[in-house]
């Protein structure tokens, strides 16, 4: 149960709901995500980052509900099969209250939080600026200070990638999927299609360059002199092999964050939950286990 062959199966399984004008965004917004598993040890909230879905997440949701955990697995404001409009900010500010919208929406009050990527640093913001709503924290392959994926801010210039093809985006796409997997044998057709469907239209490819463009260094650098406020217990888990969001970083914010474990994952690059899902699987339910 709950093992999804494809990214088209997932995608079925996603639920929706309307956030309502004024609470996510100045507009109503529709948010796909998923809802699975019974709450017998809390709920774990998995945040995806730039170009994901919660598709990335597929490998990992398994062992979670067969451990006794239910599981949301939102995808972002203009991300996967959210609502992509031309419409509304995509900052990690906006996604972090997009996020906590949509826990109010299921009456969800306190959630253990992962955050992968720009997720992690939506993560961060819930763990210092709503502390009471973090059970336990996961930060992985995040960016949390001025490290950015230069492809993806190559996406933020308008002007530049506008009038250029979706294949010419899908090309990038590409190699990025390819670029941050250790074990290329996991870049799986089901994996590079998943991940590409929703820029693959004109909608897609505008939307993802929006979601570039609010990619901001100010953001997660007014974050650094309040990682230390951050109370919930926090695993910084890290696949060792990142081109981008280099491991320095991880074990940077473990030594900001009181009493944080830095764990890394040899063999395993920035999609980590696709490279090593076994490992992250693994390390991930330990630490919720304590």
């Amino acid at each position: 149960m709950n093992h999804w062959n494809t990214w088209s199966a997932f995608r079925a399984a996603q639920q929706e709901v309307v956030l309502p004008k004024g609470t996510a965004a100045h507009i109503a917004v529709t948010i796909r995500y998923i809802d699975v598993g019974q709450a017998q040890h809390g709920t774990v909230l998995l945040m995806h980052g730039i170009p994901t879905w919660g598709y990335l997440y597929h490998d990992i949701i398994p062992p979670l509900v067969a451990a006794g955990y239910r599981v949301i697995a939102p995808d972002f404001l203009g991300h996967g099969w959210s609502d992509k409009r031309d419409r509304f900010d995509r900052s990690f500010q906006d996604q972090a209250r997009m996020v906590l919208t949509l826990l109010d929406s299921l009456a969800l009050h306190r959630v253990d939080v992962v955050g992968h990527d720009t997720g992690g640093a939506v993560a961060l913001i819930l763990a210092i600026e709503h502390a009471q709503r973090v059970n336990r924290l996961v930060i992985s392959n995040s960016v949390c200070y001025d490290r950015f994926d230069d492809d993806m801010l190559d996406f933020g210039h308008p002007l530049r990638w506008k009038p250029r093809p979706v294949s010419d985006l899908v090309e990038a796409l590409e190699e990025s999927l390819a670029l941050g997997l250790s074990d290329k044998r996991r870049l799986t057709l089901d994996f590079r299609q998943g991940m590409i469907a929703p820029w693959q239209s004109e909608e897609g490819k505008l939307s993802l360059l929006r979601n570039a463009s609010a990619l901001n260094v100010n953001q997660t650098m007014a974050l650094v002199d309040r990682h230390g406020d951050i109370s919930a217990p926090t695993l910084i888990l890290w696949g060792l092999d990142d081109p981008w969001q280099k491991a320095a970083d991880g074990r940077q914010l473990a030594q900001e964050i009181p009493g944080a474990l830095f764990q890394g994952i040899a063999g395993a690059s920035h999609w980590i939950q696709q490279d090593a899902p076994d490992k992250f699987s693994s390390s991930l339910l330990s630490f919720l286990a304590h």
